[in-house]
């Protein structure tokens, strides 16, 4: 077994006293510019790694984000949490991504030991009692994808009604009249909006989406297959489907493939977030996008400014990230 190389061993190669590798390491005053050039070479020569748990004991800092993420199965995830990373390492800090059912509310007290100086919540449904109980406990965080009904914690999310209404009024224009949703389940901030502003904006237009016409399922594949192939086989078929997101609509092309539908010709879907695999021309998927990039970005942000100053009794701030429609191939008139 290889021995562990440790701080020792780097003062003991470059003739100083350990508490000298640790300012030299960290470029804290009390070393001069040659003892640390020489601490440096030495721990390299040793393959020295600073162990986190030691610096977070010294600075009261682990340079660590937890980033909470429903299961990665869902390819919106990890195309949110890989420029979530890249924008917190930027600033300085190591993401840990921690995973979890979305019914399943996770305890505060995990976050409490030291172990993060902040946390990214990507999941978090309208009655999570995490981002309370975070604040209680003074542990910075930030939701993003979500917004609770009151809001409580730093939030950023797609315009969602912008979003819906601007699907309402492609579905509309084409001039379909009948109409299906499928959207995400209530207990989600973006179920709950965009169902809203799809039922609003096509009311607007003189198209009421009728209640068996309407189908609230969780986020994924196969849950948006079932509810279309229940949707499709109605004995008065509808001609377009306003998606919850772009797995559900993924779900739905699967259906109409399986029932023998032709899209766009017998059947318009729409998706909404323009994940990667939208643009696939498998798919070619039209959707509404939000910027992942944008939506992270803004995310770290939010976090940094409450990790720098954790007491200022400010009113919490809410964002709203732009988005647009982006026009593929599986939109157009009923026939």
């Amino acid at each position: 077994m290889l021995k562990k190389v440790t701080s020792f061993d780097v003062a003991k190669l470059a003739g100083v006293a350990q508490p000298t590798v640790s300012r030299a390491l960290r470029n804290l005053p009390g070393a001069s510019n040659e003892t640390r050039e020489r601490v440096k070479a030495a721990a390299e020569e040793l393959g020295y790694i600073p162990n986190a748990s030691g610096r977070a004991l010294s600075t009261n800092k682990s340079r660590r984000i937890a980033v909470v993420s429903e299961q990665l199965t869902n390819p919106f995830y990890p195309e949110l949490v890989e420029p979530l990373s890249k924008y917190l390492a930027k600033a300085g800090f190591r993401s840990v991504v921690i995973t979890h059912e979305i019914h399943e509310d996770l305890e505060a007290e995990i976050f409490a030991d030291g172990s993060f100086d902040g946390v990214i919540l990507t999941t978090t449904d309208r009655y999570s009692s995490l981002p309370r109980d975070l604040t209680k406990l003074g542990i910075p965080h930030v939701l993003v994808n979500r917004i609770l009904d009151q809001p409580e914690s730093p939030s950023c999310a797609a315009d969602n009604h912008a979003g819906a209404l601007a699907i309402s009024a492609l579905i509309a224009g084409l001039g379909h009249t009948k109409v299906g949703s499928i959207q995400g389940l209530e207990v989600t901030s973006t179920g709950r909006e965009r169902a809203a502003a799809i039922e609003l904006g096509m009311k607007n237009r003189g198209i009421d989406l009728q209640p068996d016409k309407i189908r609230r399922v969780t986020f994924g594949h196969d849950s948006g297959r079932a509810a279309a192939i229940e949707l499709l086989t109605q004995t008065d078929p509808i001609t377009a489907i306003a998606c919850g997101n772009d797995v559900i609509a993924m779900g739905v092309l699967s259906a109409a493939k399986q029932l023998g539908y032709r899209v766009p010709e017998d059947l318009t879907v729409i998706g909404f977030d323009d994940i990667t695999l939208a643009s696939w021309p498998l798919a070619n998927l039209t959707t509404v996008r939000c910027d992942l990039e944008v939506l992270a970005q803004s995310a770290v942000d939010l976090l940094l400014t409450e990790i720098q100053t954790p007491h200022a009794n400010q009113p919490p701030v809410v964002e709203r990230i732009p988005v647009n429609l982006i026009l593929r191939g599986t939109h157009g008139p009923p026939r």
